[in-house]
Parts: C-alpha cells; sequence; structure tokens
C-alpha cells in the first residue's frame, strides 16, 4: 500500500499544482496570514492599480475550510486527476491550456457583464473540470454519499442541485458548466460534426509545459506532434463512435468505485 507521500508524488502536475495552491492559500486565510481583501477578482484595483496578480489569486481561494471546501478539493482531486491521466494523459500543454482558456473566459465575462462578476472563480473553475469530466465519462457510474448512482453525462447537473440546496450560490457553478461547455464544444463537438478545431493549443503553451518536470507534453511530445488517440485536449482527433450511440454520450465507459 503507497503511502500518502507516494500518492502526492504520483499526481500529474496541472491537478497537483491546482490542488496544492488552493490548499495553501485557503490555509493562509484560515490562519489569519493572508487577507482575503488582497486576493479577490477586483478589476478595478487589477487594471488601474496595477495588482495583477488578482487576476491568478481569485482562482485559488475554495473558501474557509468546511464541507464545501473539503468537496471541491476532492473533485480536483477525482476529477482533475483523472482527466489528466485518462484522456489527457501524455497531453499536459493541452490540459493546461484547457485550464487557462477557461480562465481567460470566466475574468472576460465578468469584465463585460458585470452582473456576472464573481469575487473568486476557484470553484467555478473546479465545476468546469467536472464538466469536461462527465462529457469524456459520460457512461461512468458515480456514486453520490452512499445514498443513489447517477451516470457521469448528469454529473454536473446533480452536483449543481445539491449545491443550491445546501446553500451554495447558482451562478458560481452554472458559470462553470457553461464554460466547460465552450470549451469542450469548440474542441471536440464542433470538429467532430466536421469542423475546424476553433481552440488549437498554442505554442507557447507547449513550451511552458515543456519545462514542468516529469512530464513528455511538451514541444515534440504527445502534446505537441502525434496527438494520443481518444485525448480530450485542444488538436487531439477522437476515436470514431458507433453509429447507433448519440452525441450527449461520447465519453469512454468506466465504472469508478
Amino acid at each position: 500500500m503507497s503511502s500518502p507521500a507516494d500518492y502526492y508524488k504520483s499526481l500529474p502536475p496541472v491537478s497537483k499544482a491546482l490542488g496544492t495552491l488552493c490548499f495553501f492559500a485557503t490555509l493562509a486565510v484560515q490562519l489569519g496570514l493572508l487577507d482575503v481583501f488582497y486576493i479577490y477578482m477586483d478589476y478595478s484595483k487589477a487594471i488601474y492599480n496595477l495588482q495583477i496578480w488578482r487576476f491568478l489569486t481569485n482562482f485559488l481561494f475554495l473558501g474557509k475550510f468546511s464541507i464545501n471546501f473539503g468537496i471541491r478539493l476532492l473533485m480536483i482531486a477525482r476529477y482533475g486527476v483523472q482527466l489528466e491521466q485518462g484522456p489527457f494523459q501524455g497531453r499536459t500543454a493541452d490540459f493546461l491550456w484547457m485550464m487557462l482558456f477557461s480562465m481567460f473566459t470566466m475574468l472576460t465575462v465578468g469584465l463585460i457583464i458585470p452582473p456576472l462578476r464573481l469575487p473568486f472563480m476557484g470553484p467555478s473553475l473546479v465545476f468546469m473540470l467536472l464538466y469536461v469530466w462527465s462529457r469524456e465519462f459520460a457512461n461512468s457510474r458515480v456514486n453520490i454519499m452512499g445514498l443513489f448512482t447517477v451516470q457521469g453525462f448528469y454529473l454536473p447537473w446533480v452536483m449543481l442541485m445539491l449545491n443550491v440546496i445546501f446553500g451554495s450560490a447558482l451562478l458560481t457553478d452554472l458559470m462553470g458548466i457553461v464554460v466547460g461547455h465552450v470549451y469542450y464544444f469548440l474542441t471536440v463537438l464542433h470538429p467532430r460534426s466536421g469542423g475546424r478545431n476553433l481552440l488549437r493549443t498554442p505554442l507557447w503553451v507547449h513550451r511552458i509545459a515543456s519545462r514542468i518536470p516529469n512530464i513528455g507534453a511538451g514541444v515534440g511530445g504527445a502534446g505537441a506532434g502525434g496527438p494520443v488517440v481518444g485525448g480530450a485536449g485542444a488538436g487531439a482527433p477522437r476515436p470514431a463512435q458507433p453509429a447507433n450511440r448519440g452525441t450527449a454520450f461520447t465519453g469512454r465507459s468506466y465504472r469508478l468505485q
């Protein structure tokens, strides 16, 4: 049996970095070492006062230590890791690009539409991961708190409903679902229907990924040259689907315990 340290070392780089940063940001706030006033998304301060760190730090706070915080961190550890080790395996640049595109889209939406400005978009980013996972693992069976089982395709909507029941803001989770669908449409659904891939991973992202230790997804790696069949990132072709399968359920069939 592997130790917690071995498990942590085995995690893929992007999901591990996101989960680690979110944990320590929340810990710092909880211990009074960091004031949320300095990390929430304030467009005026970020743009006019050049507090550019807010473009990133607002994604790293998942709320104070609570059940909701624990669930969000577990969602990164489960669904983010399964995506990065499954459909995005060997293609870290594409996974990183999905994250960057989603963050940029959420920030842009908030800038253009003031009512949609969220002070912290970390929970939305987590729900984006959950939505993409639900499309890639559409036929999985997920047990919800030991009470009932739901098909992977419907998991984001079930979690959305549960979060609203337990007092979370609807808009936060819905933002993640919408952005996740935009990414999935541009990189998977539109190319699959015969259109162009409108969101190919830029070369500069491959260069960044190539500098991340212990991966092979940089320039000339799996993410740059030969796409992995069945991958989920921008630029990778999808395997042909059976003719009698509906377009809604396009993920691979994995059973989760």
